[in-house]
């Protein structure tokens, strides 16, 4: 079996890669009739010599591979027909902006496995970049709190050589009083709150939260349930949440009024309800005016992110008042930190992770007759179709929704 490690080639460009040259090197040793090829990139966090050196074969053709992998959306004119692929290819919700896209893999008889359905038999995601996401996220919170309010001023991520580097810069600065709020329990509001523990604010239950006074910086964690409740009043329960949302609506106003950096960890689901409105960011007693939203969904459920903001240009500010976008550091405003694609900020760790986790849960896969389902669940198309888990995308791909 050949895998090809493929260029990265979307713009701007992503300098992660699915696996590093030591764990390449690892995962080829362990599977005696594995062979990993590399292609050339003049992009990729690790210089190509760093595979040679490892052992691996670096090669502009990679014509002769099974199976090939990357991180963000392969170029439709860059896909190799009837070849099995490994990326992120961002269409499950039916984006349209990569319609072309998956109908050039059907029409081209490529099997796709998209990593964010690979998932164990509960559903749950085995492999992603989430937490770090949720580390560079708040790190870029705190980031534009400083430079706003003339606090102190954090370097840019991307220009730090690892999360180590992003630790110690932490270690250097100082944290107002504030009060922070994060939504969420899955990766990346564990790897926000795996900042806000190193800067050692104080962690308080969600009825503390709410209903004291503090002279330290605080910060809590909510789930669902914490910030919707059910409209007709009776106890609400989690799973009923999930399976359908329609029956609640949003509580999350409680938090606003006492929360001041709300870090928005959270995934949100069809038809559930928004954490607040446009109408409720003019609410007198709406106070958070710093926002890092690490979901990023624009136009939905946090009002304030009216778009994705990036890299080079990290923060714009939101006006409640007009529901405009103006100056990050704008009297009245919201500071918004919507970056939609965080993880690139921290290339070589999060590459790290990536790799350790494909390794673990993806590979065996292929020697062991696929036991656990993990490559059916992820396989989005075969033989020039989609499976049946999506086809639930036919009518995406027609153009008709």
């Amino acid at each position: 079996m050949k895998i090809g490690l493929i260029k990265e080639r979307k713009t701007p460009p992503d300098r992660r890669v699915v696996f590093l040259p030591q764990k390449a090197k690892e995962v080829q040793m362990q599977y005696k009739d594995l062979e990993i090829l590399v292609e050339p990139s003049d992009v990729r966090i690790f210089p190509d010599e760093a595979y040679s050196e490892a052992g691996l074969e670096i090669s502009e053709d990679l014509s002769s591979c099974d199976v090939l992998l990357g991180v963000k959306e392969v170029p439709i004119e860059a896909l190799i027909p009837n070849k099995s692929y490994f990326f992120f290819s961002h269409t499950i919700k039916k984006q349209p902006y990569n319609r072309d896209l998956l109908k050039a893999i059907l029409d081209k008889n490529i099997q796709l496995f998209d990593h964010e359905v690979i998932t164990a038999t509960n559903g749950n995601r085995l492999i992603g970049f989430g937490r770090y996401a949720g580390l560079v996220g708040a790190y870029n919170g705190f980031r534009a709190l400083g430079l706003r309010d003339g606090l102190f001023q954090l370097p840019k991520v991307e220009n730090l050589a690892d999360l180590d580097a992003l630790k110690e810069e932490l270690n250097k600065i100082k944290i107002p009083n504030l009060r922070i709020c994060l939504s969420g329990l899955g990766k990346v509001a564990k790897g926000a709150k795996e900042i806000l523990d190193h800067l050692n604010i104080k962690h308080v239950g969600v009825e503390e939260y709410l209903k004291s006074t503090f002279e330290e910086p605080v910060y809590t964690v909510i789930d669902v349930l914490d910030y919707n409740k059910r409209i007709d009043g009776q106890p609400g329960n989690t799973k009923e949440f999930f399976s359908d949302p329609t029956p609640y609506e949003s509580d999350f106003m409680r938090f606003a009024k006492v929360t001041d950096y709300f870090i928005a960890g959270h995934f949100y689901g069809d038809n559930a309800p928004y954490l607040f409105t446009r109408e409720d960011a003019k609410h007198p007693d709406f106070n958070i005016n710093l926002i890092a939203d690490i979901s990023c969904d624009i136009d939905g459920p946090v009002a304030s992110t009216i778009r994705p903001s990036t890299i080079a240009n990290p923060f714009y500010g939101y006006n409640p008042q007009t529901e405009s976008e103006v100056a990050f550091d704008a009297q009245g405003a919201i500071t918004v930190m919507a970056v939609d694609n965080l993880p690139c900020e921290l290339p070589k760790d999060a590459s790290e992770g990536f790799g350790e986790m494909f390794a673990e849960h993806v590979i065996p896969a292929f020697y062991n007759g696929d036991v656990d389902g993990i490559l059916e669940r992820a396989r989005m198309t075969k033989n020039g179709k989609l499976t049946p888990r999506y086809k639930y995308l036919e009518d995406f791909v027609k153009g008709e929704k």
